[in-house]
């Protein structure tokens, strides 16, 4: 892998996760093959909503890879610790530097340049660890112009320019307590979508927190962490790039956010417990502009999400009970509350007249599983019932273009909450040279929001074909299966291999969209002294179960193989890593089922990478 990888990158290589690209930046993640309004995406457990109606701004794109330290990915109900879930959480960690290292500072600088796209990128993080007080910080910084594809032609409209900056501080009041303070700026320019109508001129995110830890070294609490955050985006999509537009459109969107986090650690010998509160209240406020050819003058406005208040507070358990040396059971739940609340409810009286101002709505969950170890085999089985409410979007939206399927969607405040029942089992085998795992789960999921044509209302955008409304089928169901494989062919040769196969149906047997065929990873990683190398192999099979009525269509199998080189040395005392690699190396064709619109993929691309480590 390369390593200045991005988040998303470096999110693609998990087998529970895909992604929907609509260009070169800020990738949608798609947790158990569900949309990104059915998981809860978290930094650090804090709730960061974002202010595109065309979701081009998830979560995933407001840090970077040199400011986390791990992903911490739950699959289904539990998942349910950071809010209400259907398919399960992210939580992205921030780098936190240990109170009284023996080396006091740490630090790395990190540059290099990708050739395809001319991307050139400088990371950069620092640490300085005292007895009592500790300093992180790291600063990054992307540039790239339009990739080009397999044909060697270039996809307009694929730059970004990125900047992203964090700074965290922290204070020990006492041997067992810390007060610590975390702030990250994140900010993208010029940013081109090429399945889109539009582009992105500006977003800017400042995310913040302060956090007090008390630890306990007896008794039955062991530790205690309550944070309070705020976190401000803005972002603003036009069209000024695009001059084939008969008519103009600004849609800025902005999403404010303040929470409250709070979780106590509990253990008694072989039981222990996580409990935490989570509360939060968002803004989301979006608005469409259209202009005629002079920009000087509106013809045109509409809040596409008409200033809607979320307040969300919940209580959630986590339990594990260790039975014996070989089983454990793992248990818990929560129960929250949503409140919406839209200020420009006119807008929602057109299509649903007298619906209320106000919605609030009770979500449960609860989620159990066993845990059996034997010898070198392991075993789990385990279920789960929850709760979402809709999204902004699905309850709120109004005349949201998706170009996917060409469609105004409109929101409705009415729907009722999805109810998902999961079941999920594992079981593997590991000993000092092999490896293998396999994973499965399936969704029923009752009330399953999804768009369907309306009868009534006309085309705002003039792309659009039609209007649709955000409705509840009867119920849909999605299947996963994942099998991971590793085998130590000798001491510096090893292999790994991952296979993934999903489905996914309405009530009616018809497919959903976006659900990924069976698809294949597979990497040898061969180490010579301070020379490694590592070649991988990764495509997806046809997509033969695609959805027409979303927009889909069948997308063909693809094969694309990467290689790449390290050299690690010293340079006085700093070590010093070198890469050269290359991603495509046969220059392939190819667009998957998840590219927006059939975007081509980016064609061959070589790298490089020099990194010092202090």
């Amino acid at each position: 892998m390369k390593m200045a990888v991005s988040v998303d990158e470096f999110l693609a290589s998990s087998e529970n996760i895909s992604f929907i690209k609509r260009g070169a930046y800020a990738w949608e993640p798609l947790l158990n093959n569900m949309s990104s309004e059915r998981s809860t995406i978290t930094i650090d457990g804090m709730h960061v909503f974002g202010a595109c109606t065309d979701k081009m701004d998830p979560i995933t794109s407001y840090v970077e890879s040199n400011n986390l330290s791990a992903i911490d990915i739950k699959s289904g109900q539990e998942g349910n610790m950071h809010g209400a879930t259907v398919a399960g959480s992210i939580d992205l960690k921030r780098k936190s530097t240990p109170f009284g290292l023996s080396k006091q500072w740490n630090g790395a600088y990190q540059t290099g340049f990708e050739f395809n796209n001319k991307q050139f990128f400088n990371l950069a993080n620092a640490s300085y660890s005292g007895d009592k007080f500790v300093v992180d910080g790291s600063l990054a910084f992307r540039n790239a112009e339009n990739y080009r594809d397999g044909n060697n032609d270039d996809v307009n409209h694929s730059q970004f320019t990125k900047f992203n900056a964090s700074l965290g501080l922290a204070y020990k009041t006492s041997e067992l307590s810390s007060v610590k303070l975390e702030a990250i700026y994140d900010q993208a320019n010029d940013v081109g979508y090429p399945a889109l109508p539009m582009d992105l001129w500006l977003s800017r995110a400042l995310i913040t927190s302060a956090t007090y830890k008390q630890v306990f070294e007896k008794g039955l609490f062991r530790a205690l962490d309550t944070k309070i955050y705020f976190n401000a985006i803005e972002h603003y999509m036009d069209d000024t790039t695009r001059p084939e537009n008969l008519v103009h459109m600004d849609m800025p969107g902005w999403s404010t956010t303040y929470g409250l986090l709070s979780k106590a650690n509990i253990k008694k010998n072989r039981f222990s417990s996580e409990i935490q509160l989570n509360a939060y209240n968002n803004l989301s406020t979006a608005e469409m502009r259209m202009y005629p050819q002079d920009r000087s003058e509106r013809s045109m406005f509409a809040y596409s999400w008409p200033g809607v208040t979320t307040t969300f507070a919940g209580l959630s358990i986590n339990n594990s009970w260790e039975m014996s040396e070989k089983s454990q059971l793992n248990f818990g739940g929560s129960l929250g509350v949503n409140y919406n609340h839209s200020k420009y409810v006119e807008f929602n009286w057109i299509f649903h007249p007298g619906t209320p101002q106000e919605k609030t709505r009770l979500l449960p969950s609860l989620h159990a599983g066993y845990q059996l170890n034997i010898n070198k085999f392991n075993f789990s089985v385990g279920g789960g019932y929850g709760h979402r409410a809709p999204s902004v979007s699905e309850g709120y939206g109004y005349y949201i273009y998706n170009s996917f399927d060409r469609y105004d969607y409109i929101g409705n405040p009415d729907l009722d909450n999805e109810i998902s029942y999961e079941g999920n089992a594992s079981a593997g085998y590991k000993d000092d040279k092999f490896s293998i795992q396999a994973n499965v789960n399936y969704f029923y999921i009752e009330n399953y929001i999804i768009g369907r044509i309306l009868s009534l209302g006309s085309p705002m955008n003039y792309q659009s074909i039609g209007v649709k409304g955000y409705t509840s089928l009867d119920y849909s169901t999605l299947f996963n299966f994942s099998l991971n494989g590793s085998y130590s062919i000798l001491d510096n040769l090893h292999w790994k291999g991952v296979l993934t196969y999903a489905r996914g149906k309405d009530e009616n047997e018809s497919n959903l969209p976006f659900i990924r065929p069976l698809s294949y990873q597979t990497a040898l990683h061969y180490q010579y002294h301070k020379l490694s190398f590592q070649t991988s192999i990764n495509g997806d099979l046809e997509q033969i179960h695609y959805s027409p009525e979303y927009g889909e269509d069948q997308t063909p199998s693809y094969t694309i193989w990467n290689l790449s080189a390290d050299y690690t040395f010293r340079i006085k005392d700093y070590k010093t890593v070198v890469q050269v690699g290359a991603e495509n190396v046969l220059n392939e064709y190819y667009s998957t089922y998840a590219d927006w619109g059939n975007i081509p993929r980016m064609g061959r691309n070589i790298f490089t990478s020099l990194k010092f480590n202090f």
